[in-house]
């Protein structure tokens, strides 16, 4: 009886596995295409809202690559992710350099790549737990196999948060500056990569000397990938 029950419980696993699977890839790989129009981190800010009996409305415009502006797509990389055109979907050696640091004593700091970070705002929940990293290096596996390097770039522009209920690169230049995605400077650009480690604290349009001196260390930074020359690189990816 135990014997039986155990087999069946195991048979239900292996199903219910398999159809994660393939319904995780056909979902990657339709999302490849189309234009991504919300993110379960959009959802979890609603129910979020909802649930302290608060209206949030979600601020948000799909731009396709072509509207981005060039600076906004070079900053980000810059601050979140500079081997993004080269690795794979995890930087081994900034893991590596992170997880030294913590045994030296220094704060735990974070090491996502650009894919990462679009795996877990897409498909998933904010929050630190084993189970969601595993499903995070799962989907960051499945984007880095079936998008180029210039989608999963695309969509984390799109997608990413940037301030209370502002998601997406259209959006952030409407709230902070009254202008489209694909007007965006060097300076706006910075600014708005340099609030990313915590967009619902700082501001891009009133930046405290921190979020200053960190966008003016993504300008140069910026300069130091080679500019518009990297983004043609990145295209070949």
């Amino acid at each position: 009886m135990i014997q039986d029950l155990l087999y069946r419980a195991l048979r239900w696993a292996a199903l219910v596995g398999a159809a994660f699977v393939v319904l995780s890839i056909v979902l990657v790989m339709l999302l490849r295409h189309v234009p991504v129009y919300g993110s379960m981190v959009m959802l979890e800010r609603k129910v979020e809202a909802w649930v302290a009996g608060e209206s949030l409305p979600i601020q948000h415009q799909w731009r396709p690559w072509e509207e981005l502006s060039d600076h906004a797509k070079l900053a980000v990389i810059a601050a979140e992710d500079q081997r993004f055109a080269v690795h794979r979907g995890f930087d081994v050696d900034e893991m590596r350099r992170a997880w030294e640091a913590s045994r030296n004593g220094s704060r735990l700091r974070g090491a996502s790549t650009i894919s990462q970070q679009t795996a877990k705002n897409l498909f998933l929940w904010t929050g630190r737990s084993w189970v969601r990293k595993g499903f995070e290096a799962w989907f960051t596996v499945l984007i880095e196999a079936l998008w180029p390097k210039q989608r999963i770039l695309e969509v984390y522009l799109n997608i990413v948060e940037w301030d209370q209920g502002v998601f997406g690169l259209e959006a952030a230049g409407q709230h902070y500056f009254g202008i489209s995605a694909d007007r965006l400077n060097e300076v706006h650009a910075s600014r708005l990569a340099a609030i990313l480690p915590n967009p619902r604290a700082w501001s891009a349009s009133r930046p405290g000397p921190h979020v200053e001196r960190r966008s003016q260390w993504i300008r140069q930074q910026m300069r130091n990938l080679g500019g518009s020359r990297y983004l043609e690189e990145l295209a070949a990816n």
